[in-house]
């Protein structure tokens, strides 16, 4: 807990808090048998386990040093060579890359180095109470948690390791009690509704993933009673449920035939015996443990179960998961220690039977082994990234990465609580089975997507961003204009032409009836659709180089969330419009005329879009550039009879036919951001006119 009254006394706190942590991570590398067992691949998707040795400790004095926390590194090269572990993106993502690796003993002396450095740096640096996000102490948990995570992803490591690399250890001792397993039942869990995310002024670590706000609602729905057993999972098995293709989806089958699959991974035929690999030994098959798979096989089992019972089973999403454990009252258990639940090394150090702890009328809703949900990973409505560990999630916004949930034996810290987010690509190993439900309800993915094209970003952030230098949003500012020079006149229906991302339509939106936004772009009028239908929409912005930030604005920031139901947006060519976008009583063309290739004939033409007193908006930087419009179609921006013809020469030529200059010219200013330091900085000149009618 990071609140309290007594500064001194959670500084003592979170020393044990380290110390129990660090130790804790060094004497799982003790099972090994050798220095040898250090330098071999125990899977060729990853390092060997001197980099893991090394990895927690760099990782402190890598991100003490960017928070400012510390001043010098104490090995540079060890914290190039240990920063960046392998994410095991593809299953055959096989990673030839050779590194010079130091003796064990250079490493464990450097990890002695960083503990001192770390002590030394929670015994003096000041501390004043709660520790939040922005808190410098905050970076020092970030450490301990991050050498948590390893700590369950290396005790996997060590598992898939060659027995003879490994021993069994008195402070790894594996659950002795076995037997059969009781047969599954489904319990009814009602529908619920409730909210997800954490909230900044919580006083525990949480990942960037976890805060943020999401508004979870489920149809009612059974879920097993137990985790799906060893003696369950076999019976899938023996049907052939690895050889039969058409149980897995496509990227499982492809997974299964990489791997040639054709039981669990840490299932071991012996003769016509079963044995499990535990992370330090081989013993009989406990029948009565969960199962321990990837996505892709737990996903075919249901698969192959739905077909058997005739029953829609599926794997929960990462809502219904919540459910359940709501229903169960699971929520806190992994606050108490011990924890009724076989987590945070409570118990054992491993698995152990399905029906040891009950929560409410299920069991293992947390603990024992991590859960797989059909729901790939996605941001929280207001996720954020933290500035010291920008890509912690990021990387898993790819709709390949699905949550897991519960936690396993091994998960300490944050890991242990059900509020935490972790997820891991499907033909990914943890110490992870599953629990399936039952449900007529289909699992629904929420987005995950970040607009990456630089310049649909730039015009993201241009219309939904920050304000910079001072200067106020420019489609606000335009639409402003445009209200206010309707007055009383009827305000049904508007047009924004050339509508980019779409800000200006919803702005029309709070004074018109109906706004319809039109944009030649396909990829622009794709976020404005997006921020319709969702709400929201995430985008990346360029800070340096390969360097991003990430961004996520909603319609409801912006005061805007009322109005999105009377825009819609079409994708249309403002010289060749059809004519069912006629009626309008507003015409707003933001920065348009010097982009078309035929500005004359736009001009001639949108009266009879407008009806009569019908206002019509323009404005132009007066950009005029023959990639856009041929030096014959510019309006303005030469000498004529030898003398200066402006853009405005040429709308008051052109327009003065069935127009009448309200206002103008004025000139409104707008920035757009390149890059954190490189911003274009613009003067667009406005006009107003009102259709005189036939």
């Amino acid at each position: 807990m990071l609140a309290g009254t007594d500064a001194e006394q959670k500084r003592a706190e979170v020393l044990d808090f380290f110390r129990a942590t660090f130790d804790r991570y060094e004497q799982l590398f003790e099972v090994l048998t050798c220095a040898e067992a250090y330098f071999v691949k125990p899977i060729a998707l990853r390092h060997p386990l001197i980099f893991y040795l090394g990895h927690t400790a760099t990782f402190f004095i890598n991100k003490l040093l960017l928070a400012g926390l510390i001043e010098k590194r104490i090995n540079p090269d060890f914290e190039s060579m240990f920063a960046v572990g392998v994410d095991e993106m593809s299953w055959d993502d096989l990673s030839e890359a050779r590194y010079d690796w130091p003796r064990v003993e250079e490493v464990k002396a450097y990890r002695q180095a960083v503990r001192a450095t770390v002590e030394q740096l929670i015994r003096t640096q000041p501390l004043s109470l709660p520790i939040g996000w922005d808190h410098p102490w905050w970076i020092i948990l970030m450490g301990i948690e991050h050498e948590r995570i390893h700590l369950e992803t290396s005790s996997v490591l060590i598992r898939q390791h060659q027995l003879d690399y490994v021993a069994p250890h008195p402070a790894w001792e594996p659950c002795r009690e076995a037997s059969t397993a009781p047969p599954n039942e489904l319990v009814a869990v009602p529908a619920a509704e409730f909210r997800l995310g954490r909230d900044r002024s919580e006083a525990v670590y949480g990942w960037d993933n976890e805060f943020g706000c999401h508004e979870a609602s489920t149809a009612p729905f059974q879920a097993s009673r137990y985790l799906v057993s060893n003696q369950e999972f076999l019976a899938f098995v023996e049907a052939g449920g690895y050889a039969d293709e058409s149980l897995w989806l496509d990227e499982g089958a492809g997974w299964q035939k990489f791997a040639q699959a054709r039981h669990p991974t840490f299932w071991i035929k012996d003769g016509a015996q079963w044995r499990l690999r535990l992370m330090t030994e081989e013993v009989p098959m406990p029948w009565n443990w969960p199962v321990e798979t990837n996505y892709h096989e737990a996903k075919a089992f249901c698969q192959w179960k739905a077909r058997i019972s005739g029953q829609p089973v599926r794997l929960p999403t990462e809502d219904e998961w919540q459910a359940l454990c709501r229903f169960a009252g699971a929520n806190e258990l992994a606050t108490e220690r011990p924890a009724p639940a076989n987590i945070q090394l409570d118990h054992y150090a491993s698995s152990c039977p399905i029906t040891e702890f009950a929560h409410g009328p299920l069991f293992d809703v947390i603990g024992n082994v991590w859960q797989w949900t059909e729901t790939p990973t996605y941001p929280f409505a207001g996720f954020e990234v933290h500035p010291i560990y920008d890509d912690f999630t990021t990387p898993t916004f790819d709709e390949r990465h699905n949550v897991i949930k519960g936690g396993s034996w091994i998960s300490c810290g944050n890991e242990a609580l059900p509020a935490s987010r972790y997820a891991f690509r499907r033909h990914f190993f943890q110490h992870a089975g599953f629990r399936y439900v039952v449900s007529d309800a289909p699992a629904t993915a929420q987005a995950s997507h970040y607009e990456t094209d630089r310049l649909v970003s730039e015009y993201a952030e241009f219309h939904y961003g920050d304000e910079y230098f001072g200067v106020p949003n420019f489609p606000r500012a335009l639409a402003r204009l445009a209200i206010a020079a309707m007055g009383d006149k009827p305000a049904r229906k508007a047009l924004d032409l050339g509508c980019a991302t779409g800000r200006a339509s919803f702005e029309l939106a709070r004074h018109f009836e109906h706004v319809t936004g039109i944009d030649f772009s396909a990829r622009f009028i794709s976020l404005g659709v997006r921020l319709a239908e969702q709400g929201r929409l995430r985008y990346t912005l360029v800070d340096e180089g390969e360097l991003v930030a990430y961004k996520e604005r909603s319609l409801a920031q912006l005061g805007l969330d009322k109005v999105a139901r009377k825009v819609e947006f079409f994708q249309g060519d403002a010289c060749n419009l059809k004519p069912v976008f006629s009626d309008y009583d507003l015409i707003l063309a933001a920065n348009l005329i010097d982009r078309l290739y035929s500005p004359q004939q736009f001009l001639e033409t949108v009266h009879q879009r407008l009806k009569p007193g019908g206002m019509l908006l323009i404005a132009s930087p007066c950009t005029w550039l023959p990639e856009h419009t041929k030096r014959e179609a510019w309006i303005g921006g030469f000498k004529k009879d030898g003398e200066n013809f402006t853009t405005l020469d040429g709308l008051k030529f052109i327009l003065g036919k069935h127009f009448n200059l309200l206002r103008g010219p004025l000139s409104v200013p707008f920035v757009i951001r390149e890059t954190r330091r490189k911003f274009q900085h613009t003067l667009s000149e406005v006009t107003i006119w009102e259709h005189r009618g036939p």
